[in-house]
Protein backbone atom coordinates (compact mmCIF):
# COMPACT_ATOMS: atom_id res chain seq x y z
CA UNK A 1 0.00 0.00 0.00
CA UNK A 2 1.24 3.50 -1.08
CA UNK A 3 2.73 5.84 1.61
CA UNK A 4 3.32 9.71 1.16
CA UNK A 5 4.25 10.98 4.16
CA UNK A 6 2.71 13.88 5.44
CA UNK A 7 4.31 17.39 3.96
CA UNK A 8 2.23 20.56 2.77
CA UNK A 9 0.81 19.07 0.46
CA UNK A 10 -0.42 15.15 1.49
CA UNK A 11 -1.94 12.22 -0.22
CA UNK A 12 -2.34 9.58 1.44
CA UNK A 13 -1.45 6.07 0.53
CA UNK A 14 -1.56 7.02 -3.27
CA UNK A 15 -2.95 9.64 -5.54
CA UNK A 16 -5.10 8.89 -7.98
CA UNK A 17 -2.95 10.66 -11.25
CA UNK A 18 -5.55 11.49 -13.89
CA UNK A 19 -7.82 9.67 -11.85
CA UNK A 20 -8.51 11.53 -8.37
CA UNK A 21 -6.67 12.18 -5.97
CA UNK A 22 -7.51 9.33 -3.50
CA UNK A 23 -6.15 6.13 -1.41
CA UNK A 24 -4.97 3.08 -1.37
CA UNK A 25 -5.22 -0.17 -3.02
CA UNK A 26 -6.25 -3.33 -4.59
CA UNK A 27 -6.76 -6.67 -4.81
CA UNK A 28 -7.34 -10.06 -6.17
CA UNK A 29 -10.36 -12.30 -6.54
CA UNK A 30 -9.08 -15.83 -5.03
CA UNK A 31 -6.19 -16.57 -6.67
CA UNK A 32 -5.83 -20.79 -7.94
CA UNK A 33 -3.48 -23.12 -7.05
CA UNK A 34 -0.28 -22.93 -9.33
CA UNK A 35 0.11 -24.79 -12.26
CA UNK A 36 3.06 -26.98 -13.35
CA UNK A 37 4.06 -24.06 -15.52
CA UNK A 38 3.74 -21.47 -13.21
CA UNK A 39 6.21 -23.48 -10.46
CA UNK A 40 8.63 -24.12 -13.70
CA UNK A 41 8.63 -20.17 -14.03
CA UNK A 42 9.05 -19.80 -10.38
CA UNK A 43 12.03 -22.69 -10.14
CA UNK A 44 13.76 -20.73 -13.57
CA UNK A 45 13.27 -16.86 -11.79
CA UNK A 46 14.94 -18.48 -8.27
CA UNK A 47 17.45 -19.40 -10.02
CA UNK A 48 18.13 -16.25 -11.50
CA UNK A 49 18.02 -14.84 -8.12
CA UNK A 50 20.70 -16.79 -6.99
CA UNK A 51 23.01 -16.05 -9.72
CA UNK A 52 21.95 -12.33 -9.74
CA UNK A 53 22.84 -12.38 -6.19
CA UNK A 54 26.24 -14.59 -6.81
CA UNK A 55 26.97 -11.95 -9.35
CA UNK A 56 26.54 -8.94 -6.92
CA UNK A 57 28.27 -10.49 -4.12
CA UNK A 58 31.31 -10.29 -6.43
CA UNK A 59 30.68 -6.57 -7.83
CA UNK A 60 29.94 -4.72 -4.34
CA UNK A 61 28.67 -1.23 -4.51
CA UNK A 62 30.90 1.86 -5.00
CA UNK A 63 29.82 3.80 -2.71
CA UNK A 64 30.03 7.86 -3.41
CA UNK A 65 29.08 11.01 -2.21
CA UNK A 66 25.42 11.33 -3.44
CA UNK A 67 24.42 13.84 -6.01
CA UNK A 68 23.49 16.88 -5.16
CA UNK A 69 20.05 17.06 -6.26
CA UNK A 70 19.31 13.96 -4.14
CA UNK A 71 19.22 16.01 -1.43
CA UNK A 72 21.52 13.66 1.11
CA UNK A 73 24.40 15.22 1.95
CA UNK A 74 27.77 13.05 3.62
CA UNK A 75 27.93 11.24 5.75
CA UNK A 76 25.54 9.64 3.96
CA UNK A 77 26.87 7.64 0.47
CA UNK A 78 25.19 6.38 -2.45
CA UNK A 79 25.65 3.54 -5.39
CA UNK A 80 23.88 1.44 -7.55
CA UNK A 81 23.33 -2.03 -7.95
CA UNK A 82 22.05 -4.28 -11.02
CA UNK A 83 19.26 -6.56 -11.28
CA UNK A 84 17.68 -8.65 -13.91
CA UNK A 85 14.43 -6.87 -15.72
CA UNK A 86 13.59 -10.17 -15.80
CA UNK A 87 14.75 -12.77 -13.35
CA UNK A 88 13.51 -15.92 -15.77
CA UNK A 89 16.57 -14.36 -17.92
CA UNK A 90 19.50 -13.54 -15.11
CA UNK A 91 21.87 -12.29 -18.15
CA UNK A 92 19.38 -10.50 -20.42
CA UNK A 93 18.29 -7.06 -19.56
CA UNK A 94 19.80 -5.46 -16.62
CA UNK A 95 18.58 -2.35 -14.58
CA UNK A 96 19.99 -0.32 -12.19
CA UNK A 97 18.32 0.31 -8.14
CA UNK A 98 19.84 2.84 -6.13
CA UNK A 99 20.79 2.84 -2.57
CA UNK A 100 21.99 4.72 0.06
CA UNK A 101 23.67 3.71 3.51
CA UNK A 102 24.90 5.47 6.55
CA UNK A 103 27.44 3.46 9.19
CA UNK A 104 26.61 2.27 12.30
CA UNK A 105 26.97 5.16 15.35
CA UNK A 106 28.36 2.47 17.37
CA UNK A 107 32.55 0.86 17.68
CA UNK A 108 33.43 -1.78 15.15
CA UNK A 109 32.83 -4.23 17.88
CA UNK A 110 28.96 -2.98 18.15
CA UNK A 111 28.15 -3.79 14.44
CA UNK A 112 25.59 -6.28 13.14
CA UNK A 113 25.44 -5.61 9.54
CA UNK A 114 23.03 -3.64 7.74
CA UNK A 115 19.20 -3.06 8.32
CA UNK A 116 17.61 -2.22 4.91
CA UNK A 117 14.14 -0.25 4.80
CA UNK A 118 11.06 0.05 2.77
CA UNK A 119 8.53 2.56 3.72
CA UNK A 120 5.41 1.34 1.91
CA UNK A 121 3.67 1.95 -1.35
CA UNK A 122 4.50 0.15 -3.64
CA UNK A 123 6.26 2.99 -5.29
CA UNK A 124 8.10 4.46 -2.07
CA UNK A 125 11.55 5.54 -1.56
CA UNK A 126 13.22 4.40 1.13
CA UNK A 127 16.37 6.75 0.28
CA UNK A 128 15.54 9.21 3.39
CA UNK A 129 15.91 6.21 5.96
CA UNK A 130 19.45 7.35 6.82
CA UNK A 131 18.59 10.53 7.81
CA UNK A 132 16.99 9.25 10.74
CA UNK A 133 20.65 8.59 11.76
CA UNK A 134 21.81 12.21 10.91
CA UNK A 135 18.66 13.87 12.22
CA UNK A 136 19.78 12.19 15.88
CA UNK A 137 16.19 10.72 15.92
CA UNK A 138 15.65 8.94 19.28
CA UNK A 139 14.03 6.31 18.88
CA UNK A 140 16.43 4.88 16.60
CA UNK A 141 19.60 5.85 18.29
CA UNK A 142 20.16 2.37 20.06
CA UNK A 143 20.01 0.43 16.66
CA UNK A 144 21.78 2.86 14.70
CA UNK A 145 24.96 2.28 17.30
CA UNK A 146 24.50 -1.53 15.65
CA UNK A 147 23.79 -1.34 12.54
CA UNK A 148 24.06 0.83 9.12
CA UNK A 149 20.73 1.93 7.86
CA UNK A 150 20.48 1.25 4.27
CA UNK A 151 17.65 2.59 1.87
CA UNK A 152 16.31 2.10 -1.53
CA UNK A 153 14.52 3.14 -4.45
CA UNK A 154 12.82 -0.10 -5.16
CA UNK A 155 12.54 -1.00 -9.48
CA UNK A 156 10.72 1.79 -11.08
CA UNK A 157 10.79 4.05 -8.35
CA UNK A 158 12.51 7.62 -8.35
CA UNK A 159 16.50 7.14 -9.34
CA UNK A 160 15.71 2.76 -9.80
CA UNK A 161 15.15 3.35 -13.68
CA UNK A 162 11.62 5.36 -12.98
CA UNK A 163 8.48 4.80 -14.68
CA UNK A 164 5.67 6.78 -15.65
CA UNK A 165 1.72 6.55 -16.49
CA UNK A 166 1.21 9.82 -17.51
CA UNK A 167 2.38 13.32 -18.24
CA UNK A 168 3.47 14.54 -15.26
CA UNK A 169 2.45 18.43 -15.54
CA UNK A 170 -0.95 16.87 -16.54
CA UNK A 171 -0.99 14.49 -13.78
CA UNK A 172 -0.97 17.28 -11.44
CA UNK A 173 -3.44 19.77 -13.21
CA UNK A 174 -6.43 20.63 -10.48
CA UNK A 175 -9.22 20.44 -9.58
CA UNK A 176 -9.97 16.75 -10.71
CA UNK A 177 -13.51 15.78 -10.99
CA UNK A 178 -15.51 14.47 -7.29
CA UNK A 179 -14.79 11.31 -6.90
CA UNK A 180 -18.38 10.36 -5.36
CA UNK A 181 -20.59 10.13 -8.69
CA UNK A 182 -23.69 12.26 -9.40
CA UNK A 183 -24.76 9.96 -12.22
CA UNK A 184 -24.22 7.05 -14.78
CA UNK A 185 -22.51 9.77 -16.59
CA UNK A 186 -20.20 10.37 -14.04
CA UNK A 187 -19.28 7.03 -13.45
CA UNK A 188 -18.73 6.52 -17.43
CA UNK A 189 -16.03 9.39 -17.48
CA UNK A 190 -13.92 7.61 -14.44
CA UNK A 191 -13.96 4.67 -16.10
CA UNK A 192 -13.04 6.10 -19.14
CA UNK A 193 -9.91 7.80 -17.58
CA UNK A 194 -9.06 4.58 -15.46
CA UNK A 195 -8.93 2.64 -19.30
CA UNK A 196 -6.76 5.58 -20.77
CA UNK A 197 -4.63 5.64 -17.25
CA UNK A 198 -3.77 1.54 -18.09
CA UNK A 199 -3.10 1.84 -21.24
CA UNK A 200 -0.71 5.04 -20.95
CA UNK A 201 1.12 2.88 -17.99
CA UNK A 202 2.00 0.70 -21.00
CA UNK A 203 2.39 3.25 -23.59
CA UNK A 204 5.31 4.94 -21.18
CA UNK A 205 6.76 2.39 -19.56
CA UNK A 206 6.78 -0.63 -22.36
CA UNK A 207 5.30 -4.17 -22.14
CA UNK A 208 8.61 -5.50 -20.73
CA UNK A 209 9.22 -3.44 -17.63
CA UNK A 210 5.27 -3.00 -16.94
CA UNK A 211 5.35 -6.80 -16.59
CA UNK A 212 8.23 -7.31 -14.45
CA UNK A 213 6.89 -4.69 -11.74
CA UNK A 214 5.81 -7.32 -9.37
CA UNK A 215 6.07 -7.72 -5.40
CA UNK A 216 8.16 -11.01 -6.06
CA UNK A 217 10.69 -9.39 -8.27
CA UNK A 218 10.74 -6.51 -5.72
CA UNK A 219 11.75 -8.78 -3.14
CA UNK A 220 14.61 -10.88 -5.46
CA UNK A 221 15.86 -7.19 -5.87
CA UNK A 222 16.09 -6.90 -2.08
CA UNK A 223 17.71 -10.15 -1.69
CA UNK A 224 20.54 -9.20 -4.99
CA UNK A 225 20.96 -6.04 -2.54
CA UNK A 226 21.69 -8.05 0.46
CA UNK A 227 24.61 -9.77 -1.62
CA UNK A 228 25.87 -6.29 -2.80
CA UNK A 229 26.40 -5.39 0.71
CA UNK A 230 27.99 -8.16 1.50
CA UNK A 231 25.58 -9.73 4.17
CA UNK A 232 24.81 -13.46 4.33
CA UNK A 233 21.73 -12.79 6.05
CA UNK A 234 18.78 -9.69 5.57
CA UNK A 235 17.72 -6.99 8.79
CA UNK A 236 14.56 -5.71 7.60
CA UNK A 237 12.09 -3.05 8.52
CA UNK A 238 8.96 -3.37 6.39
CA UNK A 239 6.17 -0.50 6.85
CA UNK A 240 2.61 -0.54 5.04
CA UNK A 241 3.49 -2.45 2.04
CA UNK A 242 6.47 -3.12 3.22
CA UNK A 243 5.50 -5.81 5.41
CA UNK A 244 3.91 -7.34 2.27
CA UNK A 245 7.27 -6.99 0.57
CA UNK A 246 8.52 -8.67 3.85
CA UNK A 247 6.55 -11.10 4.29
CA UNK A 248 6.72 -12.24 0.57
CA UNK A 249 10.45 -12.39 0.71
CA UNK A 250 10.33 -14.38 3.81
CA UNK A 251 8.55 -17.09 2.11
CA UNK A 252 10.69 -16.90 -0.89
CA UNK A 253 14.31 -16.78 1.30
CA UNK A 254 13.49 -17.83 4.32
CA UNK A 255 17.31 -18.96 4.91
CA UNK A 256 18.51 -15.42 4.65
CA UNK A 257 16.77 -13.67 7.26
CA UNK A 258 18.43 -12.73 10.35
CA UNK A 259 15.90 -10.18 11.39
CA UNK A 260 12.41 -8.58 10.35
CA UNK A 261 10.62 -6.04 11.62
CA UNK A 262 6.68 -5.71 9.89
CA UNK A 263 4.82 -2.36 11.63
CA UNK A 264 1.49 -1.72 10.03
CA UNK A 265 0.21 -5.04 8.21
CA UNK A 266 -0.66 -5.40 4.83
CA UNK A 267 -2.93 -9.21 5.26
CA UNK A 268 -1.23 -10.92 3.14
CA UNK A 269 -3.74 -13.60 1.81
CA UNK A 270 -4.20 -14.73 -1.84
CA UNK A 271 -7.88 -13.69 -1.40
CA UNK A 272 -7.20 -10.57 -0.12
CA UNK A 273 -4.58 -9.60 -2.46
CA UNK A 274 -5.38 -6.69 -4.08
CA UNK A 275 -8.79 -6.23 -4.51
CA UNK A 276 -10.59 -7.42 -1.29
CA UNK A 277 -7.67 -5.06 1.21
CA UNK A 278 -9.14 -1.87 -0.83
CA UNK A 279 -12.37 -2.74 0.11
CA UNK A 280 -11.39 -3.84 3.59
CA UNK A 281 -9.59 -0.68 3.83
CA UNK A 282 -12.86 1.88 2.93
CA UNK A 283 -14.09 0.16 6.15
CA UNK A 284 -11.64 1.10 8.57
CA UNK A 285 -10.67 4.44 7.08
CA UNK A 286 -14.15 5.43 8.26
CA UNK A 287 -13.54 4.32 11.67
CA UNK A 288 -10.68 6.40 11.79
CA UNK A 289 -12.17 9.28 9.83
CA UNK A 290 -14.70 9.42 12.94
CA UNK A 291 -12.06 9.05 15.65
CA UNK A 292 -10.30 12.23 14.01
CA UNK A 293 -13.91 13.86 14.01
CA UNK A 294 -14.55 12.94 18.25
CA UNK A 295 -10.84 14.74 18.63
CA UNK A 296 -11.84 17.75 16.53
CA UNK A 297 -15.04 17.87 18.73
CA UNK A 298 -13.10 17.13 21.63
CA UNK A 299 -11.10 20.25 21.81
CA UNK A 300 -13.39 22.60 20.20
CA UNK A 301 -12.34 25.21 22.71
CA UNK A 302 -9.06 25.44 19.75
CA UNK A 303 -10.96 24.70 16.81
CA UNK A 304 -14.54 26.29 16.96
CA UNK A 305 -15.55 23.16 14.54
CA UNK A 306 -18.26 22.03 16.37
CA UNK A 307 -18.52 19.92 19.90
CA UNK A 308 -19.71 16.74 18.64
CA UNK A 309 -18.81 14.60 15.86
CA UNK A 310 -22.02 15.40 13.90
CA UNK A 311 -21.31 18.75 14.12
CA UNK A 312 -17.51 18.63 12.84
CA UNK A 313 -18.85 16.03 9.87
CA UNK A 314 -21.73 18.68 8.72
CA UNK A 315 -18.84 21.39 8.38
CA UNK A 316 -16.98 18.72 6.25
CA UNK A 317 -20.00 18.71 3.87
CA UNK A 318 -20.76 22.25 3.77
CA UNK A 319 -16.78 22.91 2.63
CA UNK A 320 -16.76 20.06 0.30
CA UNK A 321 -20.20 21.24 -1.11
CA UNK A 322 -18.77 24.95 -1.77
CA UNK A 323 -15.62 23.07 -3.07
CA UNK A 324 -17.22 21.49 -5.22
CA UNK A 325 -19.43 24.57 -6.66
CA UNK A 326 -16.47 27.22 -6.06
CA UNK A 327 -13.26 25.07 -5.85
CA UNK A 328 -10.90 27.21 -3.76
CA UNK A 329 -8.41 29.35 -4.91
CA UNK A 330 -9.76 27.34 -8.39
CA UNK A 331 -7.84 24.37 -8.16
CA UNK A 332 -9.29 22.71 -4.29
CA UNK A 333 -11.99 20.92 -5.04
CA UNK A 334 -13.33 17.52 -3.43
CA UNK A 335 -10.77 15.55 -4.62
CA UNK A 336 -7.87 17.74 -3.38
CA UNK A 337 -9.85 18.15 -0.29
CA UNK A 338 -9.94 14.48 0.41
CA UNK A 339 -6.70 14.45 -0.68
CA UNK A 340 -5.23 16.51 2.29
CA UNK A 341 -8.47 15.13 4.69
CA UNK A 342 -7.39 11.99 4.10
CA UNK A 343 -4.22 12.50 6.05
CA UNK A 344 -5.81 12.41 9.56
CA UNK A 345 -7.21 9.35 9.46
CA UNK A 346 -3.98 8.34 8.30
CA UNK A 347 -1.43 9.74 10.63
CA UNK A 348 -1.71 10.84 14.23
CA UNK A 349 0.64 13.71 12.96
CA UNK A 350 -1.29 15.19 10.53
CA UNK A 351 -4.08 15.68 13.34
CA UNK A 352 -3.78 18.94 14.39
CA UNK A 353 -2.47 20.07 10.68
CA UNK A 354 -5.51 19.17 9.26
CA UNK A 355 -7.98 20.56 11.88
CA UNK A 356 -6.01 23.78 12.20
CA UNK A 357 -6.20 24.63 8.45
CA UNK A 358 -10.13 23.11 8.78
CA UNK A 359 -10.54 25.68 11.81
CA UNK A 360 -8.92 28.63 9.95
CA UNK A 361 -11.35 28.21 6.64
CA UNK A 362 -14.33 28.84 8.87
CA UNK A 363 -12.75 31.51 10.50
CA UNK A 364 -12.20 32.91 7.85
CA UNK A 365 -8.98 32.57 6.27
CA UNK A 366 -9.14 30.02 3.51
CA UNK A 367 -5.74 30.66 2.57
CA UNK A 368 -3.51 27.68 4.44
CA UNK A 369 -6.26 25.29 3.16
CA UNK A 370 -6.19 26.30 -0.13
CA UNK A 371 -1.94 25.88 0.12
CA UNK A 372 -2.31 22.79 2.13
CA UNK A 373 -4.71 20.78 -0.47
CA UNK A 374 -3.67 22.72 -4.08
CA UNK A 375 -1.14 20.34 -6.57
CA UNK A 376 2.11 21.05 -6.00
CA UNK A 377 3.62 22.41 -9.31
CA UNK A 378 7.59 21.87 -8.12
CA UNK A 379 6.59 17.69 -8.14
CA UNK A 380 6.85 17.39 -11.27
CA UNK A 381 10.73 18.35 -11.52
CA UNK A 382 12.95 15.21 -11.16
CA UNK A 383 12.13 11.13 -10.93
CA UNK A 384 10.85 11.57 -7.34
CA UNK A 385 7.16 12.44 -7.87
CA UNK A 386 3.64 11.67 -7.05
CA UNK A 387 3.34 10.67 -10.62
CA UNK A 388 6.14 8.13 -10.56
CA UNK A 389 4.73 7.00 -6.86
CA UNK A 390 1.77 6.63 -8.67
CA UNK A 391 2.50 4.78 -11.46
CA UNK A 392 4.35 1.96 -9.54
CA UNK A 393 1.83 1.82 -7.15
CA UNK A 394 -0.40 1.24 -10.03
CA UNK A 395 1.93 -1.19 -12.43
CA UNK A 396 2.43 -3.25 -8.86
CA UNK A 397 -0.49 -3.98 -7.57
CA UNK A 398 -2.32 -4.79 -10.94
CA UNK A 399 0.43 -7.09 -12.20
CA UNK A 400 1.15 -8.86 -8.83
CA UNK A 401 -2.55 -10.55 -8.64
CA UNK A 402 -6.09 -11.29 -10.97
CA UNK A 403 -9.19 -8.24 -10.79
CA UNK A 404 -11.92 -8.90 -11.77
CA UNK A 405 -13.07 -7.47 -14.74
CA UNK A 406 -16.81 -6.97 -14.46
CA UNK A 407 -17.86 -3.20 -14.12
CA UNK A 408 -21.23 -4.98 -12.42
CA UNK A 409 -18.83 -6.00 -9.93
CA UNK A 410 -17.07 -3.16 -9.11
CA UNK A 411 -20.07 -0.54 -9.03
CA UNK A 412 -21.83 -3.23 -6.64
CA UNK A 413 -18.83 -3.57 -4.13
CA UNK A 414 -18.41 0.25 -3.93
CA UNK A 415 -22.13 1.34 -4.08
CA UNK A 416 -22.86 -1.14 -1.21
CA UNK A 417 -19.48 -0.14 0.52
CA UNK A 418 -20.30 3.81 -0.21
CA UNK A 419 -23.77 3.40 1.51
CA UNK A 420 -22.25 2.91 5.25
CA UNK A 421 -18.64 4.36 4.48
CA UNK A 422 -18.93 7.15 2.47
CA UNK A 423 -15.21 9.10 2.80
CA UNK A 424 -13.14 6.77 1.13
CA UNK A 425 -14.88 4.71 -1.18
CA UNK A 426 -15.42 5.70 -4.87
CA UNK A 427 -11.73 7.68 -4.68
CA UNK A 428 -10.32 4.23 -3.51
CA UNK A 429 -12.42 2.54 -6.26
CA UNK A 430 -11.27 5.18 -8.97
CA UNK A 431 -7.64 4.73 -7.93
CA UNK A 432 -7.29 1.12 -8.25
CA UNK A 433 -9.91 0.56 -11.18
CA UNK A 434 -7.32 0.50 -14.30
CA UNK A 435 -6.35 -2.88 -12.38
CA UNK A 436 -9.98 -3.52 -14.44
CA UNK A 437 -8.61 -3.53 -17.48
CA UNK A 438 -4.80 -4.23 -17.10
CA UNK A 439 -2.60 -4.53 -20.29
CA UNK A 440 -0.21 -7.28 -19.10
CA UNK A 441 -0.86 -10.22 -17.64
CA UNK A 442 -1.70 -10.61 -13.99
CA UNK A 443 -0.03 -12.59 -11.71
CA UNK A 444 -0.89 -14.84 -8.78
CA UNK A 445 0.06 -13.87 -5.43
CA UNK A 446 2.74 -15.78 -3.48
CA UNK A 447 1.22 -18.09 -0.61
CA UNK A 448 2.91 -16.55 1.87
CA UNK A 449 3.93 -19.21 4.72
CA UNK A 450 6.95 -19.94 7.22
CA UNK A 451 9.88 -21.79 5.36
CA UNK A 452 12.55 -24.03 6.69
CA UNK A 453 15.28 -21.58 8.75
CA UNK A 454 13.03 -18.59 9.30
CA UNK A 455 13.55 -17.26 12.76
CA UNK A 456 11.13 -14.88 14.58
CA UNK A 457 9.61 -12.16 12.94
CA UNK A 458 8.55 -9.42 14.78
CA UNK A 459 4.84 -7.71 14.12
CA UNK A 460 4.11 -4.49 15.28
CA UNK A 461 0.08 -3.38 14.93
CA UNK A 462 -2.42 -0.82 15.79
CA UNK A 463 -5.83 -1.70 16.42
CA UNK A 464 -7.66 0.92 14.48
CA UNK A 465 -4.92 1.45 11.84
CA UNK A 466 -7.06 2.77 8.84
CA UNK A 467 -4.28 1.95 5.69
CA UNK A 468 -3.85 -1.60 7.03
CA UNK A 469 -6.40 -2.98 9.22
CA UNK A 470 -5.78 -4.91 12.34
CA UNK A 471 -6.97 -8.57 11.16
CA UNK A 472 -3.95 -8.40 8.89
CA UNK A 473 -1.21 -8.77 11.04
CA UNK A 474 -3.41 -11.02 12.89
CA UNK A 475 -2.99 -13.25 9.80
CA UNK A 476 0.37 -13.00 8.91
CA UNK A 477 1.29 -13.94 12.62
CA UNK A 478 -0.60 -17.17 12.26
CA UNK A 479 1.38 -17.88 9.11
CA UNK A 480 4.71 -16.88 10.27
CA UNK A 481 5.50 -19.79 13.18
CA UNK A 482 7.18 -18.26 15.86
CA UNK A 483 6.67 -14.34 15.47
CA UNK A 484 5.21 -12.21 17.84
CA UNK A 485 2.68 -9.77 17.52
CA UNK A 486 2.86 -6.60 19.48
CA UNK A 487 -0.62 -5.05 19.51
CA UNK A 488 -1.08 -1.36 20.31
CA UNK A 489 -4.74 -0.93 21.50
CA UNK A 490 -6.65 1.82 21.83
CA UNK A 491 -5.02 3.87 18.51
CA UNK A 492 -4.52 4.00 14.58
CA UNK A 493 -1.81 5.51 13.54
CA UNK A 494 0.01 4.25 10.36
CA UNK A 495 3.06 3.09 11.43
CA UNK A 496 3.97 2.89 15.07
CA UNK A 497 7.71 1.78 15.15
CA UNK A 498 8.55 5.93 14.38
CA UNK A 499 6.26 6.57 17.18
CA UNK A 500 7.11 7.37 20.92
CA UNK A 501 5.49 4.63 22.97
CA UNK A 502 8.16 2.84 25.41
CA UNK A 503 6.30 -0.63 25.33
CA UNK A 504 6.83 -0.67 21.70
CA UNK A 505 10.39 1.20 21.31
CA UNK A 506 11.93 -1.09 23.88
CA UNK A 507 10.53 -4.13 22.30
CA UNK A 508 11.54 -3.25 18.62
CA UNK A 509 14.85 -2.50 19.74
CA UNK A 510 15.60 -5.59 22.37
CA UNK A 511 14.72 -7.58 19.16
CA UNK A 512 16.79 -5.78 16.55
CA UNK A 513 19.47 -5.86 19.21
CA UNK A 514 19.59 -9.35 20.46
CA UNK A 515 17.27 -11.18 18.54
CA UNK A 516 15.35 -11.88 21.56
CA UNK A 517 11.42 -11.71 21.71
CA UNK A 518 8.55 -11.70 24.52
CA UNK A 519 7.70 -15.44 25.99
CA UNK A 520 4.15 -14.73 24.01
CA UNK A 521 2.00 -11.58 22.31
CA UNK A 522 2.04 -8.67 23.51
CA UNK A 523 -0.76 -5.98 24.14
CA UNK A 524 0.66 -2.20 24.91
CA UNK A 525 -1.34 1.07 25.48
CA UNK A 526 -1.73 3.45 22.95
CA UNK A 527 1.30 6.52 22.31
CA UNK A 528 0.30 9.93 23.53
CA UNK A 529 -2.70 11.64 21.56
CA UNK A 530 -2.21 14.79 20.14
CA UNK A 531 -2.31 18.27 21.57
CA UNK A 532 -4.16 21.53 19.45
Amino acid sequence: MRVIRPKNRTVALGSAGALVTATLIAGAVAAPAASADSRHGQDREAIGAAIAADRAAHAGIQWQDCPADWGLAKPIQCGYVSVPLDYAHPYGKQIKLAVDRIGNTGTRQDRQGALIYNPGGPGGSGLRFPTRVTAKNPVWANVAKAYDFVGFDPRGVGHSTPISCADPQEYVKAPKADPVPGSEADKRAQRKLAREYAEGCLERTGRAMLQQMTTPNTARDLDVIRAALGEKKINYLGVSYGTYLGAVYGTLFPGHVRRIVVDSVVDPSRDNIWYEANLNQDIAFEGRWKDWQDWVAKNDASFHLGTTRAAVQAKWLQLRATAKEHPLGGVVGPSELLGFFQSAPYYDSSWVPVATAFSKYFAGDPQPLIDAAAPDMSDIAGNISTENGNAVYTAVECTDAKWPTSWHKWDRDNTRLNAQYPFLTWSNAWMNLPCATWPVKQQTPVNVKTGKGLPPVLIVQSTRDAATPYPGAVDLHQRFKGSRLITEKDAGSHGVTGLVNPCINERVDTYLLTGKVDRADVTCGPHATPKP
